[in-house]
């Protein structure tokens, strides 16, 4: 049988090393998919560096729509990113018949549902493993491996250079900045890191495998996203006094009241497999009603880990080229004439437990006064750790740091018990705050 013809659009990192896989596991690839998969065209703006990638017999163009107007083209790879230019090629490689793989998380979770319901009305694939968690196959762990599942939660560590920089931080007590330049210096983090470190990369995935969990549209407008820049090394180094480890995590839940979604630091007891995770790797963890509490680990970014999700999902769309497409496996896991309305909770609403840091005036009645603030509010204590004043500023100092973990509170009401702790003369500094998440 003829080999499928792919078009490349952006032959940066992930072109170059689909490239390398396919040519390397073509024979293996074949016999999976049925048939050959062969990337015949590829536009990218450097030409040059389109050739080095490419080899000889491959058409290399600058204009991508060169590639979307081809006949002889079946798929369109868009590896160039972003939200502008991207948004438009594929859509018109939609609307020209053209199945679509791509790796831009940022696309879809913004885009998506326009993306989805163009694809759906031509009956045309847009398949994106690699736009979440690299290499590891969650996304078709949640679509297809899960499905007999009522999936109750999610958690994840699904950006390498924030879980790379929490990991520095720990080992070496280090404070933020300092790891930050030398993960810039050692490839990590990019040159603007402000994606990876103010948690909106995560927020894109985890907005992406919401919708695909709970067969709700994607909705990243409505994710509450915290990043790592404000994180301290004494938090983490207390955290770890205490049995728990900071962790960066992509967090969606099916709650009575809805589905939350959200990405912030958090609090991870140590025993846990997600709190284990170090460096630049990225795992999920996946609790579903049938199959229990499941994990997938591996690497979540590079050439050729990315190029392994690509290559996936073309073997997938190989498959399914000829097949009805009201029997291929729907873009978020359920048929869109049966996604849900479940509204997705304001922060405010949110039950979990925290970790808290005050400042406070070394003196009599600070603790009680701060714990009947808390009582009646309703927030229980879990634990109480208090400094010793000279540990914290030095022999002789007059302020010690006040350590508290919670019970599971409403997230709006920890806000009004905190505006009343700021207010109090003896608590000397902002308060830190810290979600914890027990992942039991």
């Amino acid at each position: 049988m003829k080999p499928i013809q792919v078009g490349l659009l952006g032959a940066g990192t992930v072109g170059s090393g689909t490239f390398k896989v396919l040519l390397r596991n073509q024979e293996e690839i074949k016999r999976r998919a049925g048939r050959g998969i062969e990337i015949t065209m590829v536009a990218d703006l450097d030409t040059a560096r389109a050739r080095e990638v490419a080899g000889e017999g491959v058409k290399v163009v600058s204009d991508a729509r060169a590639i979307i107007a081809n006949p002889d083209i079946d798929i369109v790879i868009e590896l160039i990113g972003g939200y502008g230019i991207a948004r438009q090629l594929v859509l018109e490689a939609i609307a020209a018949g053209k199945h679509v793989v791509t790796a831009n998380k940022a696309l879809l979770a913004v885009h998506g549902t326009e993306i989805f319901a163009a694809a759906h009305a031509k009956g045309v694939m847009v398949a994106f493993e690699a736009a979440v968690a690299g290499g590891i196959p969650i996304i078709k762990a949640l679509r297809e491996g899960l499905t007999a599942n009522s999936i109750q939660w999610l958690a994840g560590i699904i950006n390498g250079t924030t879980n790379f920089i929490l990991s520095e931080m720990r080992d070496k007590g280090l404070d933020f900045a300092t790891v930050l330049k030398e993960a810039q210096r050692l490839g990590y983090a990019e040159a603007d890191p402000t994606f990876d470190i103010e948690g909106v990369d995560a927020g894109h995935k985890v907005t992406l495998m919401s919708a695909i969990a709970f067969g709700i549209p994607v909705q990243f407008d409505k994710a509450h996203i915290e990043g790592i820049t404000k994180l301290a090394a004494q938090d983490i180094k207390y955290a770890e006094q205490l049995g728990y480890r900071i962790k960066l995590l992509g967090i969606t839940k099916r709650t009575a009241q809805g589905i939350e979604l959200r990405v912030h630091p958090s609090l991870v007891p140590s025993k846990r497999l997600l709190a284990n995770v170090e460096g630049a790797m990225n795992a999920v963890v996946v609790h579903g009603d049938a199959v229990g509490t499941t994990l997938y680990y591996g690497k979540g970014a590079g050439s050729e880990p990315t190029a392994s999700a690509v290559i996936a999902d073309l073997v997938d769309i190989t498959r399914l080229h000829t097949a009805d497409a009201a029997h291929r496996v729907p873009h978020l896991a359920f048929h869109p004439d049966a996604m849900s309305d479940l509204k997705v909770l304001p922060m405010a609403e949110v039950v979990t437990s925290y970790y808290l840091r005050l400042r406070v005036a070394d003196q009599a009645g600070v603790l009680a006064k701060v714990t009947g603030l808390l009582a009646t509010a309703g927030i229980s204590i879990d634990a109480v750790l208090q400094r010793e004043a000279d540990e914290v500023g030095g022999e002789g100092s007059t302020q010690t740091d006040l350590i508290i973990l919670t019970h599971d509170a409403r997230e709006g009401t920890v806000n009004d018990v905190l505006a009343e702790l700021q207010a109090l003369p003896t608590v000397l500094q902002p308060i830190v705050r810290i979600r914890k998440e027990e992942l039991s």
